[in-house]
């Protein structure tokens, strides 16, 4: 067996670029005029080589989201005015479900009382 060429072991590409497996090249959805990027492949349309899915470093969890109230959408003035309540969209109650004794609970909005 000879000597094999170009593996150093240093964290060179590992493999060549294909069609991401996930959108087949097309890079997401189009959705109306919204375009929706493929998530494996981050819209490129391709993976491998430097764009390796595997080498995102996929072990780290990505940062919490912030809370449903705390969401951009509420600084949108239309938004604001046609949803009074950010907690429970106007409903005026808001809803529970206990994981261990798998009930849902529903109470009166602590917002809007």
């Amino acid at each position: 067996m000879g000597a094999l060429r170009g593996l150093s072991g240093d964290g060179s590409v590992m493999t060549d670029p294909i069609a991401c497996p996930e959108c087949e090249g097309r890079r997401g959805q189009q959705l109306g005029g919204l375009f929706l990027a493929c998530r494996f492949c981050g819209g490129r349309g391709q993976v491998g080589g430097e764009h390796e899915p595997a080498e995102r470093g996929g072990d780290r969890e990505p940062p919490p989201r912030p809370a449903a109230w705390e969401h951009r959408v509420w600084s949108d003035p239309a938004v604001a005015a046609v949803l009074p309540c950010r907690y429970c969209l106007g409903a005026r109650t808001v809803s529970h479900i206990d994981q261990e004794s798998r009930r849902m609970t529903a109470t009166a909005c602590p917002a809007c009382a």
